[in-house]
């Protein structure tokens, strides 16, 4: 374990970054030209309206009042007193859930950290075995952990009470908050808007029939399986082309936008572009006419391929959006097999609208599981051979026992009293240097496996990420750190003495998590409040695409939770947290440090998703026009696709009709096996549900 020269090195850098964070937004927040970077949602309601409006030209960029540099923290408070009501209604019931998560990590260790002090440091301090023993590297903080316990002592017998205490306590405060966060979301169930995915369903893998295109198949099927309940469907369509072809419109305007801009500011010149690589290169063009045309070629091609998918039945894809007329049937649907077939006929709760993606929607269902085992086995190996840079973090944090096995670099290690920098805090912001990509990573990888939801992606990318900092950070470092701290007695002790030698030296570790849970913990957590990339990100769209107040709002980004992110890290505080709460309690501060923090920055941030839509009051609600466009594909959305492709022609025509060529004389109620080998209940015309 590091010294406390080492400890208090990395605590200094990591308190002054994080201070300095806090600082920086502290001061920023209340500058008139931030002011839609950190109250975006405030905008986008209509309840703030810019300062820059007011003053001089100067006030309109700098605030020139110092009495708001005074109350510059007072940001602190205000979050800290906003009711838990009144942050379900801002911010939504997730984030309002989420927040108290660290407040429960709070709740946890809190008395888990004045038990153990009270408890298990003195039990831990006054024995002397460490002393006693010879060729162990360890040092004064090793004196507070369970290492300094010789064997067979009976001060274990104090670690194995606290050890329960520690776990039924837990489990009385897990059980309180469950109890809380039921009651929070029956109570914003009973409350909350109307949302189509509660009336719908995803069908997935529809059986392709000889008779009826895949709308009719999925209208015919439902209207006959689930005629009491059954109102409408929407077919999927694969429109990934389509929608590539309208994200690169979007580009182009963008740039024509900030043509545009620069020629207003510069009537007399127009500006000009190379059509090479990058502008690198290539012919020297008017930008403007350029992109005009450009655009112009484009929104041809669009309307060419909005036309192909809507008319070429191979576009449309054997999945639908299954509405019902009731939630309960909506209920019963998505929980139950539809057929004898179980690999037909699929279905599941569908997503909301906005939580769709899209995109995965076009993978054929059949592909699904080759996909999945793919990226199980790349998963594997992405967790394995990380096992590299994570040795050379220990190898970093472990610099004595290098100078003991190479004397030679002991020199450069110890040049200029950098020693305790390197020591202290370099293995915590180096592993964190590793890991920034390994998020969009794993996200990448959840999209290669089809999952069909924004929401979906989420988890399962948390998931992953959760398994990698489980294996990696924590058993990697337990392990690969032990191999490197005890070198010298793996290699001169027989080989069943190295599970006694690695069983003593893990609580050595808890001085790396301790730096790490600074850099990641403190530090980082300060940085989120900074909002830092949204502030870099809006100015340049404000200076360059912006024109209308339409477009200074589409700047705007509320922020979100980024819960595949952040989620998997603090299930690893809280594992580090009930880990070492016995073994080395002097973690544990860290640990509530970590959660104080981060309870007050994210209770300050608003989350970027919140419930808008209608109450569900209206008695004269009409369902099927409320659900009509719910999922239609974002490309489609202003054209008339709906009409062509889905039920509305029930309203004109009473009956149910099929294609299908009759099978069998008796119409009324009879069965057969179709061509897909699934049993349908078949009517040559069926009454309307």
């Amino acid at each position: 374990m590091g010294s406390l020269t080492e400890i208090g090195v990395s605590a200094g850098i990591n308190i002054l970054s994080a201070l300095g964070f806090l600082v920086a937004f502290a001061v920023l927040r209340i500058q008139p030209i931030n002011d839609r970077v950190y109250f975006p949602k405030w905008y986008l309601k209509g309840t703030r309206s810019s300062p820059r409006h007011l003053g001089t030209v100067i006030s309109k960029f700098v605030n020139a009042d110092m009495s708001t540099y005074i109350r510059f923290l007072s940001w602190m408070p205000a979050a800290l007193r906003m009711p838990e009501p009144e942050l379900i209604e801002h911010a939504g019931l997730d984030s309002a859930v989420y927040v108290r998560i660290y407040l429960l990590g709070l709740k946890i260790f809190v008395p888990i950290a004045l038990l153990a002090f009270a408890v298990l440091v003195p039990v831990n301090w006054t024995s002397g075995t460490l002393e006693n023993e010879k060729g162990l590297s360890y040092d004064q903080i090793d004196k507070l952990s369970i290492s300094n316990i010789g064997k067979g002592s009976k001060r274990f017998w104090a670690h194995i009470v606290m050890c329960y205490v520690f776990t039924f306590w837990m489990f009385f405060v897990l059980f309180h908050e469950y109890k809380v966060v039921t009651t929070m979301r029956l109570r914003f169930l009973a409350n909350q808007n109307r949302r189509p995915d509660q009336y719908t369903v995803l069908v997935r893998n529809v059986p392709p029939d000889p008779d009826e295109s895949v709308s009719e198949h999925v209208e015919h099927f439902f209207a006959v399986n689930h005629r009491d309940h059954y109102l409408s469907h929407q077919v999927v369509y694969n429109a990934n082309h389509l929608s590539g072809l309208v994200e690169k419109k979007k580009g182009l305007q963008n740039w024509l936008i900030y043509y545009e801009n620069r020629h207003a500011k510069n009537p007399e010149k127009k500006p000009t572009m190379k059509t090479g690589l990058w502008g690198l290169w290539g012919q020297k063009v008017d930008a403007i006419e350029y992109y005009k045309k450009e655009i112009e070629e484009l929104c041809k091609q669009e309307d060419e391929e909005r036309q192909k998918v809507i008319t070429d039945p191979n576009s449309i894809m054997p999945a639908a959006f299954v509405s019902f007329k009731t939630r309960w049937g909506a209920a019963v649907c998505a929980q139950t097999q539809q057929t004898s077939n179980p690999t037909v006929w699929l279905t599941e709760w569908a997503p909301e609208p906005r939580d769709v993606y899209w995109a995965n929607l076009a993978i054929p269902y059949v592909e699904l599981s080759v996909r999945r085992l793919i990226i199980a086995v790349s998963f594997f190996f992405l967790t394995f051979f990380f096992m590299v840079p994570i040795a050379i973090v220990q190898s970093l944090a472990n610099l004595d026992d290098i100078e003991k096995v190479l004397p030679f670099l002991k020199p450069i290690i110890e040049r200029n009293s950098l020693k305790p920098v390197i020591q202290g805090f370099l293995p915590g912001i180096v592993l964190k240097i590793f890991l920034i990509l390994l998020p969009t990573i794993l996200m990448a990888m959840s999209k290669i496996e089809g999952h069909t939801s924004l929401s979906g992606l989420d988890r399962k990318t948390a998931m992953k990420y959760y398994v990698f900092l489980f294996v990696n950070v924590f058993l990697g470092s337990v392990i690969t750190g032990t191999a490197f701290q005890q070198l010298d007695n793996f290699i001169h002790q027989s080989a069943n003495k190295i599970p006694e030698v690695v069983g003593e030296s893990i609580p050595m570790k808890a001085t790396f998590f301790m730096t790490y849970i600074m850099v990641d913990g403190w530090a980082g957590v300060a940085a989120e409040v900074l909002r830092l990339k949204p502030l870099v990100i809006f100015h340049i769209k404000n200076a360059f695409l912006v024109r209308t107040e339409h477009d200074r709002e589409q700047a705007m980004d509320p922020g979100s939770l980024d819960f595949y992110n952040s989620e998997p890290r603090l299930q690893l505080y809280f594992l580090l947290g009930l880990v070492y709460a016995v073994v080395t309690p002097m973690l544990l501060p860290f640990i509530i440090v970590f959660f104080s923090l981060a309870y007050l920055v994210f209770r300050h941030q608003d989350a970027m998703v919140k419930d808008t839509l209608e109450q569900a009051h209206d008695p004269t609600l009409n369902l099927r026009d409320y659900l009509k466009g719910a999922y239609v594909h974002p490309v489609f959305q202003k054209n008339d696709i709906y009409e062509l492709v889905t039920i509305d022609e029930e309203e004109k025509n009473p009956l149910v009709v099929t294609k299908r060529q009759s099978r069998m004389t008796t119409p009324g109620g009879s069965k057969f096996n179709s061509s897909s080998g699934t049993n349908e209940g078949e009517f040559s015309r069926v009454p309307p549900p």
